[in-house]
């Protein structure tokens, strides 16, 4: 009887498909509710729970196709190449986003950040505007995928770390 091994890498990338699209799929709801403009996180939240969960269980589907074995180094790939995967699909769409979906929304997101701020008594206009001028440096969509990709490979690397110690079962 001849057994298909299956790679990290390829049984991964399906995983991480599929949680780009979900992150996807919340960032274009809250743009469409005025929810991404207003600053409101509580879908995030959402994304922030799904996130681990589908690396452990991504990481749980391939020790079952693995004949249960599973080792740590398996399941760090696993996990950190769905988390990788998932934030440079995320990428790509913020940059279509960002280019040409809505070329406008950074600085209308600028305008009702300013706004929120000068509602503070204790905030003056000079103060507001200098940490609007900060924000704009910072608010680059390529800027912002990188810092994306990065953290969610960090956070990938830490719940497939996990979930792998807690799963492992070489021959």
């Amino acid at each position: 009887m001849e057994t298909k091994s299956v790679t990290p890498g390829k049984f991964a990338t399906n995983y991480g498909l599929i949680l780009g699209l979900i992150l996807i799929l919340i960032s274009i709801i809250m743009y469409f509710t005025g929810m991404q403009l207003e600053g409101e996180q509580w879908p995030m939240y959402l994304y922030y729970i799904i996130f681990p969960v589908v690396i452990i269980y991504a990481i749980s589907q391939f020790k079952k196709n693995n004949l249960g074995l599973l080792s740590l180094s398996e399941a760090l790939k696993v996990g950190l190449i769905t988390a990788i995967i998932s934030a440079l699909i995320f990428a790509v769409y913020n940059i279509i986003f960002n280019y040409l979906i809505d070329p406008e929304f950074i600085g209308k997101m600028m305008e009702v950040t300013k706004d929120k701020m000068l509602e503070n008594p204790n905030m003056t206009e000079e103060a507001a505007n200098k940490a609007i001028e900060m924000m704009e440096k910072f608010s680059n969509p390529f800027l912002g995928s990188t810092i994306w990709v990065a953290l969610s490979a960090v956070f990938g690397l830490i719940y497939s770390l996990i979930g792998g110690l807690v799963m492992k079962r070489e021959a």
